[in-house]
C-alpha cells in the first residue's frame, strides 16, 4: 500500500473538519442556505491554512449528486472524483506554472462549453497573484460575467500583487493564521487517530515552528514519526528543529543577569558542539524575556504552561522577574530583537552572538558600579 501523507490524507473532507476561519464559513453557509452563492470567490491567507481545501469544498456542495447543500454527502461518484482531483468540471490551474495569455485563453475558450457530468463547471486558479499583466486583463470580462453554470474560486498568498480590477469583481475573503492551540489539537486529533505516540511537550513545539500553517506542522509531523522511527518525543523534535528547550535559553539570561561570564562562555561552547542555530537562542531568549514582563506587568497566571514545564519553571520566572526592572527589559528585548539583524553580518553566527550578550553584560556592569563608559 502506498503511504500517503498526513498533510494529504487529513485534508478536509467537510466544512466541519476546517480549523479556525469561522468568519468564512458562516459566510458561505448562509450563502447556500439563502441560495446566494456568488460567482467568484477569492480567498488570501498564508500557505497551508486551507484556502484550496475551502475551494474544493464548496465544489463538492455545488456538484454533489444528492443536491446543492453546505454539507456534500462526500460518498457520490461527483464528491469522490473532486476529492481525488479528477472530476471533469472541476478544473485546478496552477496560475505558478500557467500563467501566460495562452493559458488563459485557453481557459476563456473551454467557459463556454456546458459542464460534461457536474450542475457547474467550477475553475480553481491556485497563487492567482503569479498571472501575467495580459492573463489578467484577459480573464476580467469572464470574471465578470460568466455563464450561469461557472463559477471561479481563486487563491492567493500575495494579495497585493493582483489588479484593483480582479479585486472588485470578487468576493475576498482573507484566512487567518492558526494559533498554536488550534494547531496542537489537531495533531492530537490525527495522531490518535492514527495510534502514532506523542509526547505533549514535542506537538507544541512543532506547533510553534509551523507559524500558524497547519499543512507545515502535519510535514513537520511526518518528518518526526520517521526520526523517531514510529513515536514523536521532545528531543527527536528538537533535534529536527535545530531548536533547545527554554530552559536552557532561562539558564543563559540568568547567568547574564548574575554576570557570569565563565558560565556564559562555558554554555555558548555546549550549544556550539550542538551545531544548533543560533537565531533560534535568540528567538528563544526573547520568549522568555516576554514571559518576565508578563509576570512584571499582569501575573503568573498569564504564562502559558506548555513553556515552562520540564525546567522553565515559574519559581524561576518570578526571580528574575524581580532582578530586573522593567526598562531594562524593555532595553535587553530591544538588544535581542536587534541582534537578529546584527546576525546577517557578523563573521560568524557565534562571535555575532556573544557581541550582542556582551551588550547586555556591559549595561548590567555599568549599572552595577554606577558608572558609564563613553562608547
Amino acid at each position: 500500500m502506498v503511504y500517503q501523507a498526513l498533510a494529504r490524507k487529513w485534508r478536509p473532507k467537510n466544512f466541519d473538519d476546517v480549523i479556525g476561519q469561522n468568519h468564512i464559513l458562516t459566510a458561505l453557509k448562509n450563502s447556500f442556505f439563502l441560495k446566494r452563492v456568488h460567482h467568484a470567490y477569492l480567498f488570501s491567507g498564508m500557505h497551508g491554512i486551507g484556502k484550496t481545501s475551502i475551494a474544493r469544498l464548496m465544489g463538492k456542495s455545488l456538484n454533489c449528486q444528492k443536491g446543492i447543500n453546505i454539507t456534500s454527502c462526500g460518498s457520490c461518484d461527483h464528491c469522490l472524483q473532486i476529492e481525488h482531483g479528477n472530476f471533469v468540471d472541476f478544473i485546478e490551474i496552477d496560475a505558478a506554472s500557467r500563467a501566460k495569455i495562452e493559458d488563459i485563453r485557453e481557459l476563456l475558450d473551454n467557459v463556454q462549453y456546458m459542464p460534461i457530468k457536474g450542475r457547474f463547471k467550477i475553475y480553481l486558479i491556485d497563487e492567482v497573484h503569479m498571472l501575467s499583466r495580459y492573463s489578467f486583463n484577459a480573464l476580467l470580462k469572464i470574471l465578470e460575467e460568466p455563464p450561469s453554470y461557472v463559477k471561479f474560486f481563486l487563491a492567493t498568498t500575495d494579495l497585493q500583487k493582483l489588479p484593483i480590477t480582479i479585486l472588485s469583481r470578487c468576493l475576498l475573503f482573507y484566512l487567518q493564521a492558526l494559533s498554536v492551540d488550534q494547531i496542537k489539537n489537531r495533531l492530537e486529533f490525527i495522531l490518535l487517530k492514527e495510534d502514532i505516540q506523542f509526547e505533549y511537550c514535542a506537538l507544541y513545539s512543532i506547533s510553534r515552528e509551523s507559524r500558524g500553517s497547519m499543512r507545515d506542522a502535519l510535514s513537520l509531523a511526518d518528518q518526526a514519526i520517521a526520526l523517531g522511527n514510529g513515536v514523536i518525543n521532545e528531543n527527536t523534535v528538537f533535534h529536527m528543529l535545530g531548536i533547545i528547550h527554554k530552559g536552557y535559553s532561562l539558564s543563559l539570561l540568568e547567568s547574564l543577569i548574575n554576570l557570569n561570564v565563565q558560565k556564559i562562555l562555558k554554555k555558548l561552547e555546549e550549544y556550539f558542539l550542538l551545531g544548533l542555530n543560533w537565531d533560534g537562542l535568540l528567538v528563544d531568549m526573547i520568549f522568555v524575556l516576554h514571559s518576565i514582563s508578563l509576570i512584571q506587568l499582569f501575573s503568573k497566571d498569564c504564562i502559558n504552561k506548555e513553556d515552562y514545564e520540564k525546567g522553565f519553571s515559574l519559581y524561576r520566572l518570578n526571580r528574575l522577574a524581580f532582578c530586573i526592572n522593567k526598562t531594562d527589559l524593555q532595553l535587553y528585548y530591544q538588544i535581542l530583537l536587534r541582534g537578529r539583524k546584527d546576525l546577517l553580518y557578523a563573521p560568524n553566527c557565534r562571535i555575532g552572538f556573544e557581541m550582542i550578550l556582551f551588550k547586555i553584560i556591559i549595561h548590567r556592569s555599568n549599572k552595577k558600579k554606577n558608572f558609564f563608559y563613553d562608547k
